[in-house]
């Protein structure tokens, strides 16, 4: 669904000590906010933090008021450190405690019940109010409170999670993207860059060096919900960057 008239922002919670150690690599952020995208739901700001309550309550408050939706991975797993649960529930004040889905599932899932330990069984407790999202990978579901879902952190299943309940999402309106490869390094096309994200303020213009094939690059990226303006713009930038004697290619993306 989408409502075209509106913009709709989100906040993805990344919730783990694994994370901030550098011991395990975050990719929910980028399938996250690519799948958001595309749904007309525009990802304002991404946090990594902490399994510490007091943490993990004051900043879920703070951004499930400032914005349209909430999205967190991490910490809902069978172990003493899995707190989001918990932390969540704390937020909105209210208890926690067995999903009687959950534990169905569950149940269905494990068969021996000798193989549905206690640890396990920590994975059915939703907070009071929460709806169950599906997880097609491995059974033990998220949940969603009021604008906040809240997923697993194994990558395989956020990414699961999340297109089983992707239809629940109201997006506004779609932003697209093009963008322009070029030779130049940024040192020289920064002023003219400059200069035309003045003529186009309601396009964003962002610069990203890097070597291909051993020789430096620059992508030029242009995002926006206009695209025939975006179109007018990347024309005009290769325009500029080959009167510069540079090279320039566009990409749709």
């Amino acid at each position: 669904m989408s409502d075209p008239a509106k913009i709709v922002t989100a906040c993805i919670l990344v919730i783990g000590n694994e994370i901030l150690s550098g011991r395990t690599r975050d990719s929910n952020i980028q399938y996250l906010a690519t799948e958001l995208g595309k749904l007309g739901v525009r990802v304002m700001e991404a946090r990594v933090i902490p399994d510490v309550e007091a943490t993990v309550v004051a900043t879920l408050n703070e951004v499930r008021a400032r914005f349209d939706y909430v999205f967190t991975t991490g910490g809902i797993g069978p172990t003493h450190d899995d707190i989001t649960a918990d932390c969540i529930a704390k937020a909105f004040g209210v208890g926690i405690s067995e999903h009687p889905e959950a534990v169905e599932r569950m149940t269905k899932h494990y068969g021996d019940p000798a193989l549905f330990t206690p640890a396990r069984r920590r994975m059915a407790r939703v907070p009071h109010g929460g709806v169950l999202v599906d997880n097609p990978v491995s059974v033990a579901p998220g949940f969603q409170m009021e604008n906040v879902f809240t997923f697993a952190g194994i990558p395989k299943v956020a990414e699961a999670m999340f297109q089983s309940m992707k239809h629940r999402l109201v997006g506004g309106v779609p932003v697209v993207s093009r963008t322009v490869r070029t030779n130049l390094p940024e040192g020289i096309i920064a002023e003219p860059l400059g200069a035309l994200q003045k003529r186009y303020e309601d396009v964003d213009i962002g610069s990203y060096p890097a070597f291909r094939n051993g020789k430096p690059s620059v992508s030029l990226v242009l995002r926006g919900t206009d695209d025939a303006r975006l179109a007018t713009a990347a024309v005009e930038l290769m325009e500029t960057i080959r009167g510069m004697n540079g090279e320039a290619e566009e990409f749709v993306t």
